[in-house]
């Protein structure tokens, strides 16, 4: 009669364990340089590289304008900009005499020709300084809607004539004191009927343009 089979048991996890010591063993026992290999590998081209910042580094001292901008101090404000072109130096009176000699012959050429071919043309009187008035005062007139033909509409610019009567006072507190008294008379006159029709101007479209029509009575939509 033969003998029944005898069977081992083996603990497996005392063979875990000594693999895993033995594992950590070889751990150690290899070199530190390892590290210092991979790098190098990837250095010489074993691996992928990242740069960061190496080219602006690198080019630092030999881009010129670059570094500049790199090595800027941190309090560094931007340059102030360039001043404004100056305006040319004012003529000499001298200049100012043989400018207006010339303008006044040139303009006397003019009106002789006009009275040559238009013998019934008078001379043209003398601009004074009531001539200018009378411009601002047509100006602003025609840019509030005078002047318009019979039967159109009046073409009215309430901004242009606001700057055409500012620019009046302007001249009137500009040459206070250095008018006469049938001169500044004159200029406070037109100044003042300018400044009245741009108020009954300006309360017309106040009234029939800006404001919105009345509310409907109560109980009516």
């Amino acid at each position: 009669m033969s003998e029944p089979p005898k069977f081992t048991v083996i603990d497996r996890r005392k063979i875990k364990a000594e693999e895993e010591k033995e594992g950590a063993q070889s751990t150690a026992q290899e070199p530190e340089s390892a590290p210092v290999d991979k790098a190098e590998a990837v250095k010489t081209g074993g691996g992928p590289r990242l740069v960061v910042n190496q080219g602006r580094q690198k080019s630092g001292p030999e881009s010129g304008s670059g570094s500049a901008a790199a090595k800027a101090p941190e309090g560094a404000t931007e340059p102030p900009a360039q001043p404004e072109a100056e305006l040319p130096p004012a003529p000499t009176a001298e200049e100012s005499q043989e400018q207006k000699s010339a303008y006044d012959a040139s303009a006397q050429r003019l009106e002789d020709m006009i009275r040559a071919q238009n013998p019934g043309v008078g001379a043209q009187p003398e601009i004074g300084f009531e001539h200018l008035v009378q411009q601002f005062y047509v100006t602003a007139m025609i840019q509030m809607g005078a002047g318009a033909q019979e039967g159109q509409r009046p073409r009215v610019d309430i901004l242009g004539a606001r700057n055409t009567i500012d620019l009046l006072g302007v001249l009137a507190d500009k040459t206070k004191g250095n008018l006469t008294a049938a001169e500044d008379q004159m200029l406070q006159t037109i100044l003042f009927e300018c400044r009245m029709a741009f108020l009954e101007l300006t309360s017309m479209i106040s009234v029939h343009g800006v404001q919105p029509p009345p509310p409907p009575p109560p109980g009516k939509s």
